[in-house]
């Protein structure tokens, strides 16, 4: 049998080949792995020309129409997730390329969020930088979030976790999305409210509604008017729902209490990015899936979909 050629995309931290068993496959394939971005569409165009396998990060490495057009060698795509809006699907069938995903086990990103508005209002990681420096006593004072209303942008499945997470700690939860109904949040036990009320009312916002042509822009700059001076708003879902301009004016103004952001328009963000020398903001770069156990479950279901595309049996086959 030939052998076929894999990449493996946006390996970062270089896990990819410790922490799953590729050895179920390496009879057949030879393994190249790419732990940096791509600078451009034709960098990976040029870099991916000659492999016939691909496993992608879920949304890191985009696969448009153009990029399928040019890698005539692909026949098989596996991307991390069950939903990956950065490969254009329709082009993939096009070209008669099998595109498979992987189930999730956990989602990590509801622990995040709670993190991300622990340190906004306990300053934690603030705090620990400065022992760690030598300083002897608190600086910053935190806010309790017991009794604080958290508002709740999509109560599906993240929404869900994250408003139980909340609820543990004692908040009041209130949630909005387009399509929600009082029937959904009545069986969360939550409250049901307009979108103006939740951006009013809410202590800390939280936002978990996929992104699509109908959320992008869904949080502008009307809707961070109406927060209170004193909340803050955390976006773990993806960047581009937040209008990212009037998210940096309102923070630069003050007239928020701060942001705890996991997710930008663009990613890696740039080193350059205003976001970076606001005080008032929590940065962490995409650490929603970032665990050992996600990557694990990941990679590990990537060798297994190799395998058995191998066999002519492709599994959680997406296009």
């Amino acid at each position: 049998m030939t052998r076929l050629r894999c990449a493996i995309l946006d390996d970062y931290i270089n896990l990819s080949q410790t922490i799953a068993d590729w050895s179920g496959v390496k009879d057949r394939v030879d393994i190249t792995v790419f732990n940096q971005p791509f600078a451009s569409q034709a960098s990976a165009a040029e870099a991916l020309r000659d492999f016939e396998i691909i496993c992608a990060m879920r949304e890191r490495t985009p696969f448009p129409r153009t990029l399928f057009a040019a890698l005539p060698k692909l026949k098989l795509l596996i991307t991390s997730g069950m939903r990956n809006a950065a490969i254009d699907m329709e082009a993939a069938k096009e070209h008669k390329v099998t595109v498979c995903g992987t189930a999730w086990g956990k989602d990590p990103t509801a622990p995040l969020t709670m993190g991300l508005i622990l340190e906004l209002t306990r300053n934690i990681g603030r705090e620990n930088a400065r022992m760690h420096a030598g300083e002897p006593l608190q600086k910053f004072v935190g806010m309790e979030i017991e009794g604080r209303t958290l508002g709740v942008l999509g109560l599906g499945k993240l929404g869900t976790k994250v408003s139980k997470l909340a609820q543990a700690f004692g908040m009041n939860v209130i949630a909005w999305s387009p399509n929600l109904t009082p029937e959904k949040c009545k069986e969360v036990g939550v409250g049901y409210v307009s979108k103006e009320e939740l951006f009013a009312t809410a202590d800390i916002i939280t936002i978990h509604v996929v992104l699509g042509p109908r959320s992008r822009g869904l949080v502008g700059a009307a809707d961070l008017a109406r927060m209170k001076p004193s909340a803050y708003i955390v976006n773990t879902a993806r960047g581009p729902i937040i209008d990212e301009a009037a998210l940096l004016k309102v923070l630069q103004q003050g007239r928020i209490a701060g942001a705890g952001i996991d997710v930008y328009s663009v990613e890696p963000l740039p080193v350059d990015s205003p976001f970076r020398k606001l005080d008032n903001v929590v940065l962490t770069p995409h650490l929603g899936y970032v665990t050992g156990d996600s990557f694990r479950n990941h990679y590990s279901q990537m060798v297994d979909g190799i395998d058995a595309w191998f066999k002519g049996e492709p599994k959680q086959r997406l296009a």
